[in-house]
């Protein structure tokens, strides 16, 4: 029989201690610890607080923690001396079976890891999904973490150390990430559709109305179905729109979901997660007979990324009636425009179609949306969840200095009219005021010198500039500084400048009373607060114009890497992000249960 919370918080010192032995590979410490704070809540709470009293213990302490774990195929498994729990999760990644050459690079991986890090490499090998990774996943990713610097790799150590003690707690205790798991297979199948040229290559790339952005959209239309949607439709610009009715007619809606189409070679779950985390929500309300005092709109944003035509937010923006009709013109690589992609995706394509879609804001309650984080805050602060107090604010220029060309060998130092090095300072200066406001952040993502030379001291350069902050005022007063640094520098080293805006985004703060009702949905999990801004654009920003709205960050692995195949999160984590959806839609129809009804006119 699985233990239960209540025995545990309930349990002597000692007893409780052995219902959490082997937690930790041969470190009852990290467990006793915790015991000192029950009770707990939750298996998330207990979680949270062994990974915090391991993480706040010392290097010399973490050090050893980390090497009292065996190594992976290593001579304790060979002489099968591996602890119960090790030897399981080896097993269930195929380590027992591996073949002579995966062997011997495993060893030879195991001696390059020591002799640099002087610990042995620490990996969840049971994965994100608890049912093992392969052994060439497992290979993979020890060569590609032998690069990492010492210090990070320490912290990769514990985040791995701290998700096989996650398992073997789900284990131990009968948890069973039901819904995590959905979502996460949910994830798998969608990303088996990929554009050709990547699918190939085993890479994601989904664009607008491509064969496999439509077959994408097939396949959230037949899960959504098999949720118990009331209504599937793919609207006018291949947005896909489930409602799930309330519990009367002509009810106000709760609007969500995110986007289904891609970067190239990007993850599974940037906008994908914040689609199936509410269908998951609604599967559980179908199954249950279970309407709510509202209904519930799901959205699957057909387009948000701008990777086939210019025209990010296409998806989101046709809700608010933010549609530029010169974007049916637009040609992509291949010469077809977008009024042709349409029409051959079975689209009107008509400008009149389109500028139905916009919907009513007093028609819905607001607009929230789930997200991987796409950044490494919650995972270095070891938290599944954090809540999003603001999508930052950004202003984009693609820019280029105009210098002289001359002799690298002949030209003093003094007398050098040098575009890149004014450029340079530039990027030193944007890095240091960005800084200075703790939340902001600026890039220059490109720096090209045309016709470059390795004898020529470069006469142009051309660079962008991307610079956001979570609220206007404050990316404003970063932009007028960055542009007077550069007429400053460019005036001192007598050259000249182009500036040409091409984009600008306002920021778009969390509606109080949202972001309020994320953290008490958050609080009901036993997970502790984290508020943060959110870098990146998302489809809420296009929402914030007609309605509140809030967003709910769910912590992405491999330190939280997005826009890259290694996009990854838990099972465990989506089951959080599903439950604190729960939690708000709980909330939400209590709210709505004890509203006064107005009074006849």
């Amino acid at each position: 029989m699985p233990i239960t919370l209540a025995q545990l918080n309930a349990a002597a010192p000692e007893e409780a201690a052995q219902l959490l032995d082997g937690l930790y590979e041969h470190s009852p410490w990290i467990a006793a610890a915790a015991l000192a704070h029950r009770p707990f809540s939750s298996f998330t709470q207990l979680k949270h607080r062994m990974a915090c009293i391991a993480s706040e213990s010392g290097r010399e302490q973490q050090l050893r923690l980390i090497r009292a774990h065996p190594e992976l195929a290593g001579k304790a498994m060979i002489s099968k001396t591996l602890t119960a729990e090790s030897t399981h999760e080896q097993g269930k990644a195929g380590l027992t079976d591996c073949t002579a050459e995966e062997f011997a690079r495993i060893q030879e991986l195991n001696a390059s890891y020591n002799a640099r890090f002087g610990f042995p490499f620490i990996l969840a090998v049971r994965g994100p999904r608890g049912t093992g990774l392969s052994r060439r996943e497992i290979i993979d990713t020890f060569a590609r973490r032998l690069n990492n610097h010492p210090d990070f790799e320490l912290a990769e150590s514990l985040r791995n150390i701290h998700r096989i003690a996650e398992m073997r707690v789900n284990d131990k205790f009968g948890v069973q990430p039901t819904l995590g798991n959905l979502v996460w297979d949910w994830e798998e199948a969608l990303s088996q559709h990929s554009d050709p040229g990547f699918a190939e290559k085993g890479q994601l790339t989904v664009t607008y109305l491509t064969d496999a952005h439509r077959a994408c959209a097939a396949y959230i239309t037949r899960e959504m179905k098999a949720c118990g949607f009331d209504s599937v439709e793919t609207d006018a610009v291949g947005n896909v729109v489930g409602i799930y009715n309330g519990a009367t007619p002509d009810v106000e809606r709760l609007l969500t979901g995110s986007h289904y189409d891609t970067v190239r070679n990007g993850g599974k779950y940037d906008g994908r997660l914040g689609i199936f985390t509410p269908m998951a929500c609604v599967k559980e309300l179908s199954r249950t007979g279970k309407r709510l005092p509202f209904g519930i709109e799901v959205v699957a944003f057909s387009e948000e990324e701008g990777q086939r035509y210019k025209a990010t937010f296409l998806g989101s923006g046709a809700l608010i009636g933010h549609f530029n009709p010169a974007w049916l013109d637009q040609k992509d690589v291949d010469g077809m425009t977008m009024r042709e992609a349409m029409q051959h995706a079975g689209l009107p394509a008509t400008l009149d179609a389109i500028t139905a879609l916009k919907r009513k804001p007093a028609d819905y309650l607001g607009f929230v949306e789930v997200h991987i984080e796409q950044g490494p805050v919650l995972n270095a602060l070891d938290l599944p969840l954090g809540i999003v107090t603001s999508i930052n604010g950004g202003v984009r220029y693609l820019c280029e200095t105009i210098g002289m060309a001359s002799h690298a060998g002949t030209t003093p130092m003094n007398t050098r009219r040098d575009a890149a090095t004014a450029v340079a300072e530039l990027a030193l200066y944007v890095e240091k005021r960005a800084a200075q406001d703790g939340n902001s952040v600026g890039t220059i993502g490109i720096l090209n010198v045309p016709g470059g030379s390795t004898n020529v001291v470069p006469g142009r350069c051309q660079f962008t500039l991307d610079l956001r902050a979570p609220t206007d005022t404050q990316r404003d007063a970063m932009v007028a500084d960055v542009l007077n640094e550069l007429k400053a520098l460019c005036e001192r080293r007598g050259i000249q400048y182009t500036l040409e805006e091409t984009m600008r985004a306002a920021a778009a703060p969390s509606a109080p009373l949202w972001q309020q009702r994320w953290e008490t949905a958050i609080s009901e999990l036993g997970v502790p607060l984290y508020r943060m801004p959110s870098g990146a654009g998302h489809d809420a920003m296009k929402l914030h114009e007609v309605m509140p709205q809030a967003m709910l960050f769910v912590r992405g692995q491999n330190s939280g890497i997005s826009h890259n195949p290694l996009e990854s999160t838990t099972n465990d984590d989506i089951q959080l992000g599903v439950e604190a959806f729960q939690h708000l839609l709980d909330q939400l129809a209590l709210e709505q249960a004890s509203a006064p009804t107005p009074s006849p006119a």
